[in-house]
C-alpha cells in the first residue's frame, strides 16, 4: 500500500515528488512511468530556456509560478553544483509594425515584477547581438539557459534518496476505487494507494478520462523542429535572439538560443503532429489522428488558423523557408549554415471550444488529482508547481 502514486517521471512529476517528501519524508511514495527511462518526452527535449516570465499574463499561474520557481530553480542548482548560466536575452522587434505588441510586452515584464528589462535602440541590441536586424527590442537580463534533463536526474537522486520507488516500463492502464483509496493498475501490475497524481504531459488528458470522463480538454501535440548552427557560424548567436511573438498563439516564433553544453539551435516551427510522441516527420499514430481531428475545439483551431497551420508545414518541408524566417532576424544566415537538429513534442491543451489553454490546469477529485496542461515554463517553475500539488495533496492526506 502506497501513500502516493505519481503517474509521470517528467519533471513535473519528479518535482511533486520531491516537494511531498520535503514536507513529509514519511510518505510512502510511487513514480510510475511508461518509458524505460526519466524524462523521455517534453523535459528532454526542450530547448533548456529559463524563462523569466515576461510573456505571461500578470496574476496567471504561469506567471507567479515562473517569477516563483525561478529563484526556487537557481537556489536548487546553486546548492546541488547543476551548471547554469544567466546569459540574459534579446527579443527583437524586426520592423515598426511590431513596436506596440513589443510594448505590451515590456508592460507585462514589469508588471510580473522583472527588474532591469530594458527597452534597446537598433544600435543598443547591435551592441549585444551585431548581427541582428531590427528596429528595436528589450533586453531580458534574467533568461538563462540549463540543461533541464541534469536538473531532473538530481530530483531523481534526492527522491530515491527518501526510499521513494520508480517503476519503469510502466503504463498506466485504469484506475480504480477502492476503499477511499485507489488501484492504479498497469500493464504489469497494480498498486493499491491512497493518493493518485497523475503528470503525464502528452498523455495527461487519457490518464485523467480514466477517473473524469468528462474532462472538457484534448492535448493535441505540436511538433517544434530545430536546427543547429554549424560550429563555423555560431559566433553569430552571443546568446538568446527571440523574436516578438504574434499575441495570438502560445508559440514564440523560431528564435536562436544557445546551449549550455555548446552549439547553437534554431527553431523551432510549430507543426501539427499526427502521433502524440511522434519526432519525426513521417510519425503516424491512427488512434492519435483520429482523437485530433474528432475534437471539435481543434476544428474549430484548424478553421480559424489553417493559413499559418499551412505555413507552419510548409517550413518544415522547406529548408529554404524555415531558412528565411531566421533571416528575419539575422539576415547573414543562409540555409548552407543549418544543419539538422532536433525536435521536440509541446502537449498544447484545447477546450472543446476552440480555446488553446494557455496557463497550468488541474482537475481535482477526493484523493485524486490530474495535472491537464503544463505548459512552458513548466521546466522552469517546476519546484513552484510541484509545492502547490504537494500542498493540495497533503491536504487531502491529512
Amino acid at each position: 500500500m502506497f501513500d502516493i502514486t505519481i503517474i509521470g517521471a517528467g519533471i513535473v512529476g519528479l518535482a511533486t515528488a520531491l516537494k511531498i517528501l520535503e514536507k513529509k519524508p514519511s510518505a510512502k511514495i510511487l513514480i510510475l512511468e511508461k518509458e524505460n527511462d526519466i524524462c523521455r518526452h517534453q523535459t528532454g527535449n526542450n530547448s533548456g530556456v529559463i524563462h523569466s516570465g515576461i510573456y505571461y499574463k500578470p496574476g496567471s499561474l504561469k506567471a507567479v509560478n515562473c517569477r516563483r520557481g525561478y529563484k526556487m530553480l537557481l537556489e536548487f542548482c546553486d546548492k546541488n553544483e547543476i551548471k547554469y548560466e544567466i546569459c540574459g536575452k534579446v527579443i527583437a522587434a524586426i520592423d515598426e509594425s511590431q513596436l506596440a505588441d513589443m510594448e505590451n510586452l515590456y508592460k507585462r515584464g514589469i508588471e510580473n515584477g522583472l527588474e532591469g528589462i530594458r527597452k534597446i535602440t537598433k544600435s543598443e541590441l547591435n551592441e549585444i547581438e551585431p548581427n541582428v536586424n531590427a528596429a528595436a527590442g528589450l533586453f531580458v537580463p534574467q533568461t538563462g539557459i540549463i540543461n533541464y534533463l541534469d536538473v531532473s536526474k538530481k530530483y531523481l537522486e534526492h527522491i530515491l534518496d527518501k526510499d521513494a520507488q520508480l517503476n519503469l516500463n510502466e503504463e498506466v492502464v485504469s484506475i480504480e476505487k477502492d476503499n477511499g483509496g485507489h488501484v492504479v493498475v498497469t500493464n504489469k501490475g497494480s498498486y493499491k494507494t491512497r493518493i493518485v497524481v497523475s503528470c503525464a504531459g502528452l498523455q495527461s488528458d487519457r490518464i485523467a478520462r480514466l477517473t473524469n470522463p468528462e474532462v472538457e480538454l484534448k492535448i493535441i501535440p505540436f511538433r517544434g523542429e530545430y536546427y543547429k548552427l554549424r560550429p563555423e557560424k555560431e559566433h553569430l548567436v552571443k546568446s538568446l535572439i527571440y523574436p516578438v511573438p504574434n499575441p495570438a498563439f502560445p508559440f514564440l516564433g523560431v528564435h536562436f538560443t544557445r546551449m549550455i553544453k555548446g552549439g547553437v539551435e534554431a527553431g523551432p516551427n510549430a507543426v501539427l503532429s499526427f502521433k502524440r510522441e511522434g519526432y519525426s516527420k513521417t510519425s503516424f499514430n491512427l488512434k492519435d489522428a483520429v482523437e485530433t481531428f474528432a475534437w471539435p475545439g481543434f476544428r474549430k483551431v484548424m478553421y480559424k488558423y489553417w493559413k499559418t497551420g499551412m505555413g507552419e508545414f510548409y517550413r518544415s518541408y522547406s529548408k529554404s523557408a524555415f531558412t528565411d524566417a531566421l533571416r528575419k532576424l539575422i539576415p547573414g544566415i543562409n540555409k548552407n549554415d543549418l544543419i539538422q537538429g532536433g525536435a521536440g513534442i509541446r502537449a498544447q491543451a484545447c477546450d472543446n471550444k476552440g480555446g488553446l489553454v494557455d496557463d497550468f490546469y488541474f482537475v481535482e477529485s477526493k484523493n485524486i488529482l490530474h495535472v491537464c496542461n503544463a505548459p512552458s515554463p513548466a521546466a522552469t517553475a517546476s519546484l513552484a508547481i510541484g509545492d502547490i500539488i504537494s500542498d493540495k495533496v497533503l491536504a487531502q492526506f491529512n
